[in-house]
């Protein structure tokens, strides 16, 4: 039985208007994890991922790459966010 992990990803570079948050919800969805992505004013991309620990680590590695036109310079994980997620992964608006 896996551990089901909920982790908050802020992820920085060129990831605003090069298709990041779209790929980032297909990929999630593709995985099954349940959460959000978001663009934030400052230019970062924020995503809340919920699902088992391999799985989310899966996602995350995915998140350094991205679609092929991103380029992610840093991806900063924080845990314990406390959020209950609803029944799939959607996009949100920015913030």
């Amino acid at each position: 039985m896996s551990v089901t992990t909920q982790v908050i990803v802020t992820v920085q570079g060129r990831v605003q208007g090069v298709g990041y948050r779209a790929a980032c919800a297909d990929r999630a969805r593709a995985l099954g994890l349940r959460g959000w992505v978001r663009n934030r004013r400052d230019g970062a991309v924020e995503a809340f991922l919920v699902g088992p620990e391999t799985t989310v680590l899966r996602m995350r590695e995915w998140m350094w790459e991205g679609p092929d036109s991103a380029l992610v310079t840093q991806l900063d994980v924080v845990s314990g966010y406390d959020e209950a997620p609803g029944p799939s992964f959607e996009i949100r608006p920015t913030v």
